[in-house]
């Protein structure tokens, strides 16, 4: 007996009759995906989601009455569902889209801004291709999320054998869910930590942003990836939207290379680029952290960092927003074991420490 496929119901809100009509027609283009309603605001749209009850939200950033950030805000925590932000590239866009991520948003589409008809079909198919990820993503955690680590308990586990690991690398790639993931994670490191290369699936423009809000987050230094840069204890970087970056040794220190390329597993940055330089750079020096993402980009460099002797940990199913990245990994033997996002940082802290020890 055939399976019958499941229509993803998405409420679009925006301020803007004319977007509503767009998306409205762009996602029921989709067989798989039915708009069940739209509202022009979260008023209207918090009475709607009761009552229609979709499996995704569609929300703008920028609206008059209650912008989609606060609204996130109060909606997660009572009514947690998949939302995916539609967002301009303004700079005030890139901010607020940002503060989305961190309240609650799985992902994000951009609007086009030149080249219309042509930008406007391209925003549509990438809509229509999260919205269905979104559909499958776990956001039960906004109802019951743990602190992160206080400051004296981040600094409790600063030790002298991190202080020594100069020659250690950490590579973390990520997805779906990954911003707040990887803030999470690093968060809880010390400033004693070694070097610590990152891949988030992040257009250009926004990798940046995200680096500088870190940084003001942690005890570690953050920062976007500049082609050259030493990785050193101490320093975040991440991989810039549109550029893969891969680690290279060169004598006794690691620096990364970030260039454009052609997509791997679908993305540039690529996290299966970045992993497979980590396996053939850092071997038994290196501790790789797949955390939460759709697709397998990354699964295969984890197992080739595993068989060059590098520690290597992937988010577990329950926290993950999309287990599809750190299963890929997992079921392929490229990862030890499976950690819970709120155990993830003080494992990574734990693995240095055993490496330093020797």
């Amino acid at each position: 007996m055939a399976t019958v496929k499941k229509i993803v119901k998405v409420l679009v809100v925006d301020d803007s009759s004319l977007v509503r009509q767009i998306l409205n027609e762009g996602l029921n283009a989709d067989p798989g995906i039915e708009v069940v309603g739209t509202a022009p605001d979260p008023f209207v749209a918090r009475d709607k989601l009761v009552h229609l009850q979709p499996d995704v939200l569609t929300l703008d950033v920028e609206m008059p009455r209650m912008d989609g950030v606060e609204f996130l805000r109060r909606l997660m925590p009572q009514y947690p569902i998949p939302v995916v932000m539609v967002s301009s590239l303004t700079q005030k866009g890139k901010q607020i889209t940002m503060d989305a991520l961190d309240a609650g948003a799985v992902d994000f589409v951009s609007k086009p801004t030149s080249g219309l008809a042509h930008g406007l079909k391209s925003m549509m198919m990438e809509l229509r291709t999260k919205v269905k990820i979104a559909s499958s993503a776990n956001v039960s955690h906004w109802k019951h999320r743990r602190q992160d680590l206080l400051p004296s308990e981040r600094q409790r586990l600063a030790s002298t054998a991190l202080a020594e690991s100069t020659d250690k690398v950490i590579a973390i790639g990520a997805s779906t869910g990954g911003t707040e993931a990887i803030r999470q994670v690093i968060t809880c490191f010390p400033a004693t930590m070694p070097g610590v290369i990152i891949v988030q699936h992040m257009p250009p423009g926004f990798t940046a942003m995200f680096a500088e809000r870190l940084n003001g987050l942690c005890a570690m230094e953050v920062k976007e990836a500049v082609h050259g840069d030493r990785v050193r204890p101490g320093l975040v970087l991440i991989g810039e939207g549109g550029k893969h970056l891969s680690l290279r040794r060169s004598g006794g220190i690691y620096k990364v290379h970030c260039n454009p390329g052609e997509n791997v597993c679908g993305h540039c940055p690529s996290v299966e680029v970045m992993m497979q330089s980590v396996a053939q750079a850092g071997g038994a020096n290196a501790i790789g952290v797949m955390l939460t993402g759709m697709g397998r980009d990354g699964a295969e460099g984890m197992v080739a960092m595993r068989k060059a002797g590098a520690r290597t940990l992937a988010q577990d199913e329950k926290s993950s927003v999309v287990f599809g990245m750190p299963k890929e990994a997992w079921t392929r033997g490229g990862a030890e074991r499976l950690v819970a996002l709120p155990d993830m940082g003080r494992e990574v802290i734990g693995l240095v420490e055993e490496m330093a020890r020797g």
